[in-house]
């Protein structure tokens, strides 16, 4: 091997390792991850939303004070699952916070909609619903799991397109821009619902 041929050599690999820390390939990775993470967070509220229709069926007979909060949960639920996030939006602060709202309201509907059924023994002895809300209870904590693994990927992307040397080929090469993380704010989360069992 002549001097010629070990200098191509040393430039070629010099050439690969400069590239390879230059977010080439780091920053799809790690924009696929957080595109990942939020068709999990789809899934979840979809399995939300598949499972509101059989929790109101079995609640429709409960009592005439309900049916106000049945009719709140409905509208809200075909409000949240009309508002669909691409993986092409995940960078659109508006977008974002319009689902997480839709998804909020439908959240505290169902809160409420839970909380009234203490108040009545002959719905949470029935079988149905007691499995219904166990179903209900694991997908709420399932969605936040997702949103936290989301929300971890976003961070990592983000952190990613803006740290040297990765940001070289987020900016120049792959025209990157930061996700939005999923943001879920409630207004009086901190506050139980208060139900009204006295007016009809």
């Amino acid at each position: 091997m002549n001097l010629k041929n070990i200098v191509r050599a040393v430039m070629v690999a010099a050439a690969s390792l400069s590239l390879a820390a230059c977010g080439i390939n780091s920053v799809p990775a790690a924009e696929e991850e957080a595109k990942a993470k939020w068709a999990d967070v789809e899934a979840q509220f979809q399995r939300r939303a598949n499972l509101i229709p059989n929790l109101v069926e079995v609640a429709q007979g409960a009592a005439e004070n309900e049916r106000a909060i049945l009719t709140e949960v409905t509208e809200a639920r075909a409000r949240a699952t009309g508002i669909n996030i691409s993986a092409e939006d995940l960078d659109d602060p508006a977008k974002m916070e319009e689902f997480a709202a839709a998804q909020n309201q439908l959240g505290a509907g169902l809160g409420r909609l839970l909380a009234s059924f203490e108040a009545y023994p002959q719905i949470q002895s029935n079988q149905n619903y007691l499995a219904l809300q166990s179903q209900l209870e694991g997908t709420e904590n399932r969605i936040a799991v997702a949103i936290g693994d989301y929300n971890e990927a976003v961070r990592k992307y983000n952190t990613t397109i803006r740290t040297f040397p990765d940001t070289i080929g987020a900016n120049i090469i792959h025209g990157a821009e930061p996700l939005v993380p999923y943001t879920a704010t409630t207004d009086g989360a901190e506050e139980a619902p208060q139900i009204d069992m006295t007016s009809n």
